[in-house]
């Protein structure tokens, strides 16, 4: 176990770091930069005076020089600008003092300014993934423990009057997006045309201050969907179970239907779901920006909105760095539990 975990960390630094130059070669085309020099500088600047901008403050060197300067491997750059000033990357694009060091990128802690938000890009993201990861866990604690019953009794009984209830209710939410649900119990449940004036269109105050009246609706709009979906694969993997060999010889070796669900097929039924269930993280990540959105909760993927809005590269590098994280880590962790719930999953 321990030389696969090595393994599959070798495996995840690879891919991040391809991941994240990738992003960085993107975010940094020359498009891009235009619009950064014209969005701090002035809207009205000539192509020569963007030139001067970009060249001043490193961000025409070459890509893989610039990638290194990013992640905290290659010197930060010492421009002499057309004005005479000497500027360096570790100074903040700013003139060089005595103390300025000489590597400042993501592995010394150095994420960048936003542009938007005028702040330690680190702040801006650890304080926005924090208020998503308070809405996950709520949409988690809600979703994972209601898709495992609706899937292990549709699952029971395959072709019963129960199973064809609970599957058609877990084909509706799984067809249904998150903003056509969201519009619906917003206009259900919060307008006044309708009269049921139960909860808050909108989730603002609930990063604050959670109520159970500003944030059911975010955390139900999200939980339906995966809900569904979590249920259905639950479904199919119990239905699959209960008819294998072993579950036909318990029965009839005469054990209860109660111990033959609980204590036989319901923990190799789970191996499925739980890669499943994993893979909801990820998404509730970076997939919540329509929520986040429409109910005004200005989490992590309002914030990716408003990186990718705005052009603010340092921002959103730091945003898809996160993403790349998460990603890679609940797989392995999805890897790990996967052998655990089955004995018969062995590394080599």
């Amino acid at each position: 176990m321990g030389i696969f975990i090595l393994r599959r960390l070798g495996v995840m630094l690879l891919t991040a770091l391809c991941l994240t130059f990738l992003v960085f070669y993107m975010t940094n085309l020359y498009p891009n930069l235009e619009k950064l020099a014209k969005n701090q500088g002035n809207f009205r600047m000539t192509e020569a005076e963007v030139d001067s901008f970009l060249t001043n403050r490193g961000f025409l060197n070459n890509v893989f020089v610039k990638y290194g300067e990013w992640l905290g491997v290659w010197p930060g750059y010492v421009v002499e600008g057309s004005d005479g000033k000497t500027r360096a990357r570790c100074a903040n694009h700013a003139e060089v003092k005595e103390d300025t060091v000489r590597f400042c990128g993501v592995l010394q802690g150095n994420w960048g300014q936003s542009s938007v938000f005028k702040e330690p890009v680190s702040k801006v993201v650890w304080t926005r993934l924090s208020l998503t990861g308070i809405l996950m866990f709520w949409v988690m604690l809600v979703m994972v423990p209601g898709a495992l019953i609706v899937g292990v009794l549709a699952g029971m009984r395959e072709g019963s009057r129960t199973d064809r209830t609970l599957s058609t209710g877990a084909i509706i939410t799984t067809a249904t997006p998150e903003y056509v649900s969201g519009v619906v119990f917003i206009a259900v449940f919060t307008s006044s045309a309708v009269g049921l004036k139960w909860f808050k269109g909108s989730a603002t105050s609930a990063m604050d201050n959670i109520t159970f009246e500003a944030f059911f609706l975010p955390v139900i709009t999200i939980s339906l969907y995966g809900l569904g979906y979590i249920a259905r694969m639950t479904r199919a993997s119990m239905a699959e179970v209960m008819t294998a060999q072993y579950i036909r010889t318990a029965r009839l070796k005469g054990v209860s239907f109660r111990n033959i669900v609980l204590r036989h097929a319901l923990r190799n039924a789970l191996i499925a779901p739980f890669t499943v269930i994993m893979l909801q993280i990820p998404w509730l990540l970076n997939g919540v920006v329509i929520v986040e959105t429409l109910f005004n909760y200005k989490g992590f993927g309002w914030t990716l909105v408003q990186a990718a809005g705005n052009n603010d590269i340092d921002l959103l590098l730091a945003v898809s760095v996160v993403s790349v994280v998460v990603v890679l880590v609940t797989q392995l962790i999805s890897d790990i539990g996967y052998v655990y719930l089955n004995p018969r999953i062995r590394i080599s």
